[in-house]
């Protein structure tokens, strides 16, 4: 049962601008690619000769994913340092037992229907209540908690949040490949995953805690939810760690590409609840505009044009790091956050590829050697 009056309490006990980091991987056979279903026994292994790694490995719906997470971090840089070395534990382990790991949205070809569900009770609560959604959902994401303290506040900064969603999703897109095609898309994983789970994708303005609550207290009376867990939003307030939760993102293929990403979304969710302390006026977007956004960061990443929310006005998505660089600047000041990002993200890498004629299998294999190259270090490259 979920217990409101406790998210609040845990939402007060908040820190500020901690930060955890969660990279989910596909495992994979190495010669061919595949996935394949070792979640289970790599999990196990690690709990046995690693406690660390295994303390710090969690599943992700089917058995040929597998999720690495920081813990809390007292500061990015913090939560960075202790994902870095997980990683490379966690790779020296999978690729000790014969495997590798892929860092894509989706696994280029992979047949959804021979993909099993973890052997969990939450596993089979969500495979119970969803079926085929579940089941259709193989999918590799980056996910950033930020500690925000007070619920009111994290609900608030949510709801600024809900416009820039789209800039980040294209900044991460990152999965032309879906079901053994090329989708034309930039970030199939999205199409695949947030247009599919119910109460998922960009949540409505709330407001506050009052009117989140109110929600959360529906669903429950209505039996449509069990865990707070069960409302996928692609930001949320996580009411077990006290963070604004960003959930939008892609897997990225590089391990600075995923540290790049996790500093922009720490700083723009520390910009937002500066906005929100500090009262700079706000007019939540209409659904329909943020929805418009979304659809063109889904089919053309940042090869595409967005609409600037307050003027209508067009501009190139080529230009959105410099944009969130701009509104962020002055907490990336105060916590010492730098970006760099490269001059093409994952999905343009690979569309590059595809236009030259290359393979599924080939365009997979370049990145899934980019991903041993770089996540496999203790400092990323």
């Amino acid at each position: 049962m979920i217990d409101l009056d406790q998210a609040a309490q845990t939402f007060a006990q908040s820190v500020d601008m901690t930060v955890g980091l969660e990279e989910e991987f596909a495992i994979l056979d190495p010669s061919t690619h595949e996935l394949v279903s070792r979640f289970e026994e790599l999990r196990e292994l690690a709990l046995e000769r690693d406690p660390l790694l295994g303390e710090s490995i969690t599943g992700e719906l089917i058995s040929s994913e597998i999720e690495i997470v920081s813990g809390r971090g007292a500061s990015l840089a913090d939560a960075m340092a202790r994902q870095r070395e997980r990683r490379r534990r966690l790779f020296a382990l999978v690729e000790g037992e014969g495997a590798v790991l892929g860092a894509t949205g989706t696994h280029p070809w992979a047949d959804y229907r021979e993909q099993s569900i973890i052997d969990t009770e939450h596993y089979r609560k969500v495979e119970q209540g969803l079926k085929y959604v579940a089941w259709r959902n193989n999918t590799f994401s980056l996910h950033v908690h930020v500690g925000v303290r007070g619920i009111d506040r994290a609900v608030r900064v949510c709801d600024r949040l809900r416009e820039v969603l789209p800039l980040l999703l294209a900044v991460s897109s990152n999965s032309p490949y879906l079901d053994g095609r090329d989708s034309g898309l930039h970030s199939a994983r999205t199409q695949s995953f947030t247009r599919n789970f119910p109460r998922c994708g960009v949540p409505d303005a709330f407001g506050g805690w009052r009117a989140y609550r109110d929600y959360i207290e529906l669903l429950l009376r209505a039996r449509s939810i069990v865990e707070f867990t069960q409302v996928w939003w692609s930001v949320r307030p996580h009411f077990e760690f006290g963070t604004v939760e960003v959930r939008i993102c892609d897997a990225q293929t590089s391990a600075s590409e995923s540290e790049a990403l996790a500093s922009l979304i720490v700083a723009c969710v520390a910009q937002a609840a500066r906005d929100v302390d500090e009262g700079v006026p706000y007019v939540d977007p209409a659904p329909r505009l943020v929805e418009e956004n979304m659809w063109r960061a889904i089919r053309f990443g940042l090869d595409g044009n967005m609409i600037d929310l307050d003027s209508g006005d067009e501009y190139p998505s080529a230009s959105i790091v410099q944009r969130l660089a701009a509104w962020t600047e002055p907490v990336r000041s105060e916590l010492g956050i730098e970006l760099a990002f490269p001059d093409r993200n994952g999905a343009q890498r690979q569309r590059a590829m595809i236009e030259a004629g290359a393979s599924p299998e080939e365009v997979f294999a370049a990145c899934v050697l980019q991903t041993r190259q770089t996540y496999a270090q203790e400092v990323a490259v």
